[in-house]
């Protein structure tokens, strides 16, 4: 198996980019990466506001499939995650949700076991997820801080261990890159930052020819969701959610209005994240 190391980084997904590694189809490749910070935080004493933040969020890569060309969709089965024994937290006046209410900037870092995170006295359950993975889209290329149709920084929570993320292939070799890991993150991620943390991720990669999978889109245990970014948690919604009514049209014999009741029955429309340019929002069914 492969394995790309955390300096081989970018901080935009762009056609331009230079592939650091080859893989073919259904290989799989180990990811090394940095936390969001590219790892300048390293006591408490080290704040986000002091960070420059064009180089907030590096992913690792990006790596060449063989034999992926536009129009294909990419299968990233996503075998293992590993992070940290410790995991950083930072907040910074005018940043997040509920920014112009921060007094002041603080960073915590807390410690990280095996199946858990040790937090002002509580013990929660681990749940390691991706925050930052995507192949470089056809046009201009996209800040890994903002979301979009390509993935990016979608910080979504159900991308993790087991599950199956589906990502459109925008230009020949499809260019994937990933990083930004959280040991735990809540859906919306308010206050800008989950619990960080540099760490490594396994994927099993695999080119889809003539796919009816809708991009971005993630295959869970339990669900299947459907993604979408945009200025407005409202636009955001609707886009995720008719791209899951699209999907389920073209592939069953519901009506428009059936698979519309479907999901206002069965369905979850939940946030991904709220605090970066573009909002991110799924439809799960």
């Amino acid at each position: 198996m492969k394995t790309i190391a955390k300096d081989k980084i970018i901080y935009a997904f762009n056609k331009e980019n230079t592939p650091v590694e080859t893989i073919a189809s259904g290989d799989t490749i180990r990811f090394e990466t940095c936390d969001c910070f590219t790892e300048t935080i390293r006591s408490e004493q080290d704040l986000m506001a002091d960070l420059d933040f064009s180089k907030v969020n590096p992913a690792t890569g990006p790596v060449f499939i063989e034999g992926a060309m536009p129009g294909d969709v990419l299968q990233v089965d996503i075998l293992k995650i590993e992070v940290e024994p410790r995991g950083i937290m930072a907040v910074a006046e005018g940043e997040g949700l509920l920014g112009e209410h921060v007094p002041f900037a603080q960073t915590k870092i807390f410690p990280v076991k095996e199946d858990s995170i040790e937090m002002f006295g509580m013990t929660l359950p681990l749940k390691k997820m991706i925050g930052v993975i995507g192949t470089a889209p056809a046009g201009e290329a996209v800040s890994n801080g903002t979301p979009g149709e390509h993935g990016g920084n979608m910080d979504c929570t159900i991308i993790k261990e087991g599950s199956v993320l589906y990502l459109p292939v925008g230009v020949e070799g499809a260019l994937l890159a990933m990083g930004d890991l959280h040991a735990m993150m809540a859906d919306g991620e308010i206050s800008v930052s989950g619990v960080e943390s540099s760490g490594a991720v396994e994927v099993k990669v695999t080119v889809l020819k003539n796919s009816f999978i809708p991009t971005p889109s993630v295959l869970t245990e339990n669900s299947y969701a459907t993604l979408f970014s945009a200025e407005t948690m409202e636009e955001a919604s609707k886009g995720a959610s008719k791209k899951m009514i699209d999907f389920l049209t073209a592939q069953s014999e519901l009506s428009f209005n059936e698979a519309y009741m479907l999901l206002s029955a069965a369905g979850t429309l939940a946030v991904c994240q709220v605090v970066d340019p573009l909002m991110t929002m799924r439809m799960e069914l």
